[in-house]
């Protein structure tokens, strides 16, 4: 009888492992929707870092595709995680780099209704409204930004005071 038990319990625990093992690599919706925002995030994040190594560069066009193809990820990732402000950041960042400015104010104003004090959502913000010469906007985020004790206050403060030269 405890050989029979035994076997049984083996069995079972085996086949709950498997199940629950099987979630994590869904790539459709339900619960492993979750992994597949978060695979297309880091796939979106590591185009964005390419770009931005291209961008530097000079190699505006290749940078741009990359930019174009993380922006796709991007949208992957929202479909299935619409909460999610650094998402948004991302996608306002990548549209801002290609030149979608009205796009790209979207996305970051939809990522600061979720998480007004987000420090690169505002940071980068105040650099498209930098970009837009939308001054007194841009130093609207900065102020959100001024008691936040983070590198993005200096770094948008400085893309503002240097706004003569393209530093964003």
């Amino acid at each position: 009888m405890k050989k029979i038990l035994i076997i049984f319990l083996t069995l079972f625990l085996s086949f709950n492992l498997y199940a629950a093992g099987s979630d994590s690599s869904s790539s459709g919706g339900g619960e492993g929707g979750e992994d597949v925002s978060k695979s297309s995030f880091k796939q979106a994040v590591s185009f964005v870092k390419r770009a931005g190594k291209l961008e530097k560069k000079d190699k505006i066009d290749k940078a741009n595709k990359l930019y174009t193809q993380a922006f796709e990820k991007l949208e992957k990732a929202y479909s299935k995680d619409k909460k999610n402000p650094d998402i948004l950041n991302y996608m306002g960042y990548t549209s801002r780099k290609i030149g979608n400015f009205e796009e790209a104010e979207k996305y970051y104003l939809r990522g600061l209704e979720i998480d007004p004090n987000h420090n690169g959502i505002n940071e980068y913000l105040g650099e498209l409204y930098v970009q837009t010469n939308k001054i007194d906007k841009a130093n609207e985020r900065l102020a959100v930004l001024k008691n936040c004790n983070c590198k993005e206050y200096g770094e948008l403060e400085l893309i503002i005071k240097t706004r003569g030269s393209k530093v964003y």
